[in-house]
């Protein structure tokens, strides 16, 4: 695996690529801001990009705008975006189009090794990472919400889990349940959010957008 670094916090950008070559991953440039990020996407064509939201001259959200730029000119690139809080709008701005092979991690999840890198092996085999902590507070400020009422406890705790990107057998592991009844669990969520089976959208990560567009129109 090739990959390139955005990330303005010298200690952060060089802690990542140490971590990432001891995991034999090929860690091709590393970049302080979005202009010299996106060059490096042009000149190596990596497989995947690690971005920070926050990056120079303005701090603000140079680096999600950099991310979505990144999918326009290499589509199949995966991206993992990296905060330092929870920013639910920059999550539903990133995941707008389309969730295959998009991650959205708090940097403090960096830490947590296994963690981290389980979730990037998620997004570089095109599936979707999204921080527990983001799933948390987008649950529970949603709680109001029509259509999340009509979930169980258990039906939203299956959703929060496959918010995160967790397959049927990790959700059931986390959860202690045997996969059929996670699968059961899901069919209902799909159900009950209307989410029908002829969509083309990752339905998993659909029932969360929902969330995010919801928390964002009421605010």
């Amino acid at each position: 695996m090739r990959i390139v670094i955005a990330e303005d916090d010298p200690l952060l950008r060089e802690g990542l690529a140490l971590l990432l070559r001891a995991e034999s991953i090929d860690v091709v440039a590393t970049t302080d801001d979005a202009t010299t990020f996106l060059a490096a996407l042009d000149e190596h064509r990596p497989d995947a990009a690690i971005v920070d939201v926050r990056m120079p001259p303005t701090h603000t959200d140079e680096g999600i705008v950099a991310a979505v730029e990144a999918r326009r000119r290499q589509p199949e690139l995966a991206v993992l975006v990296l905060s330092a809080y929870v920013e639910q709008a920059f999550a539903t701005e990133l995941l707008a189009g389309g969730s295959a092979g998009l991650g959205y991690l708090l940097k403090e999840r960096v830490g947590r090794v296994d963690e981290f890198l389980a979730a990037l092996d998620r997004v570089v085999a095109g599936g979707t990472a999204i921080d527990p902590e983001v799933v948390t507070q987008l649950m529970s400020r949603t709680r109001q919400d029509d259509r999340l009422e009509r979930l169980s406890p258990r039906e939203l705790d299956v959703l929060a889990l496959m918010a995160e990107g967790l397959g049927n057998a990790a959700v059931a592991e986390r959860l202690v349940v045997t996969e059929g009844a996670v699968h059961k669990h899901i069919r209902s969520i799909f159900a009950k959010l209307d989410l029908s089976p002829a969509d083309r959208t990752d339905r998993r990560v659909a029932a969360v957008l929902r969330y995010l567009e919801d928390v964002e129109r009421r605010r």
